[in-house]
């Protein structure tokens, strides 16, 4: 069982910057993929992108590449994946859910259904 943490998201003026922090209770395995996704008022959820903990492979939805960047620690000791979100939009106003899924295979790594742990999201607002 896994369980995700949430944090670092608030209200940021357009063109401003933050960082989403995802901690996983327990060990994240060699073969778990961590992903961000968002939900905006009205609309479904969608991907925002995703990292696969063994290789770092990272994966972006075309509207969040060259400002978004998913990374995570370094070492293993703090299962923490990050999202830095660099030139906000007010169209990434959302809230950001991270969630993990094992031996998720790469044409289904932008699909919700693929993971089966989700944490309980953060809101980001970006204001114009």
């Amino acid at each position: 069982q896994v369980q995700l943490q949430a944090s670092g998201g608030g209200l940021v003026q357009a063109g401003g910057s933050l960082r989403l922090s995802c901690e996983a209770s327990g060990r994240a395995s060699n073969s778990f993929h961590m992903g961000w996704f968002r939900q905006a008022p009205g609309k479904e959820r969608e991907f925002v992108a995703a990292l696969r903990w063994s290789s770092r492979h990272t994966l972006y939805t075309d509207s969040v590449k060259g400002r978004f960047t998913i990374s995570r620690d370094r070492d293993n000791a703090k299962n923490t994946v990050y999202l830095q979100m660099n030139t906000l939009k007010p169209d990434d106003t959302a809230v950001y859910y991270c969630a993990a899924g094992q031996r998720i295979i790469y044409s289904a790594i932008s699909q919700a259904s693929s993971y089966d742990y989700w944490g309980q999201g953060t809101l980001v607002t970006v204001s114009s």
